[in-house]
């Protein structure tokens, strides 16, 4: 599961640096998505993961509840610190337009 967050959250932060013209360019971007931010964010998430169970030990939901909390919480931490929110002409909020506003973001 930390997987698969970790890939859908670089997923989501290399479309809007796509969308807002952010980086170097598109290789080099997903360069530092593929190699360095899904390891991390993983390992992140793991680590996570351990710390949630040894906390609320063998209560299976509140674990399951705690964790999604913990795993959402942070990949949205990781989107917002790594998220260059400065304006840009394809995004002059900040923030790419498909975004939703009811989720916060740099710059919005």
């Amino acid at each position: 599961m930390g997987l698969a967050l970790a890939v859908a959250t670089a997923m989501l932060l290399g479309r809007a640096w796509n969308a807002c013209d952010v980086g170097v360019n598109n290789a080099a971007n997903s360069t530092v998505l593929i190699w360095l931010f899904i390891p991390g964010l993983w390992a992140v998430l793991v680590l996570a993961w351990v710390a949630v169970g040894a906390l609320l030990g063998n209560h299976p939901r509140l674990h399951a509840l705690a964790l999604a909390a913990t795993l959402l919480g942070l990949a949205w931490c990781a989107v917002s610190i790594l998220w260059q929110g400065d304006a840009t002409p394809a995004c002059p909020d900040g923030v790419p337009s498909w975004w939703p506003h009811l989720i916060p973001a740099p710059g919005f």
